[in-house]
C-alpha cells in the first residue's frame, strides 16, 4: 500500500521497520498491543535509546500509517499520549568551493569521482543519482531528466560544460549500459544508496575534510553556490524538486555571510558636484 500511495523505498523500509521494532518490543501481534503499550513502548525509547525529534517523528508516522489504514484503528490515543516533537530549524551545511575540488580529487576510482561530480554538479539526491539512467542524459539540451525523484515528481535539472565532458570520458571508459552507476553484483540494477554514500565518506575521510552531514551537503552546496552566482530563487526551486519556494529559500543563510563584503545602497547613489 506504501508504495501504491507513492511513498519512497526509504519510507517504505523506515515504516515498516518501525512496526517490526514494536513487535519485537512485545513479542506480539501488532493487532494484540494497546495504545497504552505503544506509547509506553515510545517513551522508553525515546529515554534509553535518546532518539533524536526526527527519529521519533518517523516511528510515529510509520505506525500511525500501519495502524490507520492497514487495521484500521485509531491512533489519536497515542499521538494524543505522546505528541510529536517540532524539529529543530538549522540552516544546511555546506562546503565550499574548493573543498568540493579537493573531495573530488581525493575520490577511490574514477567511478567514485563521476558520482561525486554528478551530485554536486546537478544538485540530485543520493538516490536519485544512483539510479539516473543513460537515457536520462539530455546532452543535445543541457540538462538531465531527473524521473520520479521524491514525491514521484519528474523534473530537470542542468548539465553544465565540464560535466558533459566528464560524463562522456565515463562513457568511453566504463561503457554503461542502462544505468550510469550499475551494481557489480547485478549489472542490471542501479547502486544501492550505501554504495554512494560510501564512495562520499571514502574521498571525505583521504581530503581530511569534516562530515557536515553526509553526502546530502553536496545538494546543499549546489544550490548554495548557484545562488551565490546570482541564479534566481526560482530555478533552483525547480532544479531541486521543491514544492514550496520556501523550502529553498533556506539557502539565503549565505547572504549573511556576505553582508560585509555588499555596498550599501547609498554608497551606490551618484554624488552631485556642489
Amino acid at each position: 500500500m506504501l508504495s501504491l500511495r507513492g511513498y519512497s523505498p526509504r519510507t517504505v523500509e523506515s515504516y515498516v521497520s518501525a512496526v517490526e521494532m514494536l513487535c519485537r518490543a512485545y513479542h506480539r501481534a501488532p493487532d494484540q498491543i494497546s495504545d497504552a503499550e505503544i506509547t509506553a513502548f515510545l517513551g522508553r525509547r525515546v529515554q534509553e535509546a535518546n532518539w533524536s525529534p526526527s527519529t521519533l517523528n518517523v516511528v510515529v508516522s510509520g505506525l500511525r500509517f500501519f495502524y490507520r489504514h492497514i487495521l484500521q484503528r485509531s491512533f489519536q490515543a497515542v499521538e494524543a499520549a505522546l505528541p510529536r516533537p517540532k524539529l529543530p530549524k538549522r540552516s544546511p551545511r555546506i562546503y565550499s568551493r574548493e573543498e568540493v575540488e579537493r573531495l573530488i580529487e581525493h575520490a577511490r576510482n574514477a567511478k567514485d569521482r563521476m558520482f561525486l561530480m554528478l551530485v554536486y554538479g546537478t544538485g540530485l539526491r543520493l538516490t536519485e543519482a544512483c539510479r539516473l539512467k543513460v537515457t536520462h542524459i539530455e546532452s543535445w539540451r543541457s540538462r538531465i531528466w531527473v524521473d520520479q525523484g521524491k514525491g514521484q515528481k519528474d523534473r530537470y535539472t542542468l548539465l553544465g560544460e565540464r560535466l558533459l565532458d566528464e560524463l562522456r570520458a565515463y562513457y568511453r571508459c566504463f561503457r554503461p549500459r542502462e544505468y550510469l552507476f550499475a551494481s557489480i553484483r547485478k549489472p542490471d540494477q542501479p547502486w544501492a544508496d550505501t554504495t554512494g554514500q560510501r564512495a562520499f565518506m571514502c574521498a571525505l575521510r583521504a581530503a581530511g575534510l569534516p562530515n557536515r552531514g553526509g553526502i546530502h551537503c553536496l545538494r546543499h552546496s549546489f544550490a548554495t553556490h548557484l545562488l551565490d552566482a546570482g541564479v534566481e530563487l526560482t530555478a533552483i526551486k525547480q532544479m531541486l524538486g521543491h514544492r514550496s519556494l520556501s523550502t529553498t529559500a533556506i539557502y539565503l543563510h549565505v547572504a549573511e555571510g556576505r553582508i560585509g563584503e555588499l555596498a550599501s545602497p547609498l554608497d551606490l547613489l551618484k554624488q552631485e558636484d556642489h
